[in-house]
């Protein structure tokens, strides 16, 4: 499984989930210590003004009050889409059917090779 997040022009940041690991509150929290990390490494200067807001989709995960917590203590604003949304969570109609479109016609050997063949469409 892969967990991707987006900018105005590209993937921000992008994390493969470990085989057998299930996404919970706490798992999804260390992918967010990472994000906010990897943002301050590349875009110091949207990190700092907190110039960007997280668009979070509807699971359990993200809706955790412990997720919400840790976001503001570290005084990030975080969007959720309401529930029963007509509008289509992007990358789930958009981005990931191109993606699947490209890679069906491959073969991989073990998910070492996939997750190198996604990172590099992701590119």
């Amino acid at each position: 499984m892969l967990i991707k997040f987006f900018n105005s022009q590209s993937v921000a940041h992008k994390e493969f989930i470990p085989e057998e690991k299930t996404v919970n509150a706490e798992f999804y929290k260390g992918v967010m210590d990472h994000l906010l990390k990897h943002t301050e490494r590349v875009r110091p200067a949207a990190f700092y003004s907190r110039d960007f807001i997280l668009l979070h989709n509807n699971a359990p995960a993200h809706k955790a009050a412990s997720v919400y917590q840790f976001l503001n203590q570290k005084n990030f604003t975080s969007l959720y889409h309401p529930l029963c949304s007509p509008d289509l969570f992007l990358p789930d109609y958009f981005r990931f059917p191109k993606l699947k479109i490209k890679l069906k016609v491959l073969h991989f050997v073990d998910v070492a090779e996939i997750q190198e063949a996604i990172t590099d469409e992701l590119k």
